[in-house]
């Protein structure tokens, strides 16, 4: 059994606990998530030729603000930061629905607290959260 094997066997059984189920998925889609449109405002902010400071002046916000936000692995803002930052930039934060085939791998194990296939979870989660896919403009 090779390391990763292991490592996807070890999550598949801990995702069995309806606890960590929830905060797994929650914890996942909130990264997922806040990266999909941190990089949307990123690129608009490139494709603008905006500076990081440019843009930090815009909205009035240090420049520290905007380059943490921006570049930083582990960035948790508030919604009216993104809000005010993508306004800025020409762009509105908007909430969508999930689409139908990914609702019964995320949703349901919410609303249940468990996963028909816990390792099949794991991996969609996974690829959500390390997927660097680009927001449609």
């Amino acid at each position: 059994m090779t390391k990763q094997t292991a490592f996807w066997d070890d999550l598949a059984r801990d995702l069995e606990d309806p606890e960590f189920l929830r905060e797994y998925v929650v914890e996942s889609m909130r990264i997922a998530t806040i990266d999909q449109v941190v990089n949307a405002i990123d690129d608009a902010r490139e494709a603008a030729g905006l500076s990081k400071a440019e843009l930090a002046r815009a909205i009035q916000k240090e420049p520290a603000t905007i380059r943490r936000l921006l570049s930083s692995d582990n960035s948790n803002p508030t919604l009216g930061t993104l809000a005010e930052v993508a306004a800025a930039l020409g762009l509105r934060i908007t909430v969508e629905p999930i689409p139908k085939a990914e609702r019964g791998q995320i949703t349901q194990p919410l609303l249940e607290g468990r996963a028909a296939d816990p390792k099949k979870l794991a991996r969609h989660l996974d690829k959500l959260r390390t997927s660097k896919a680009k927001v449609p403009a």
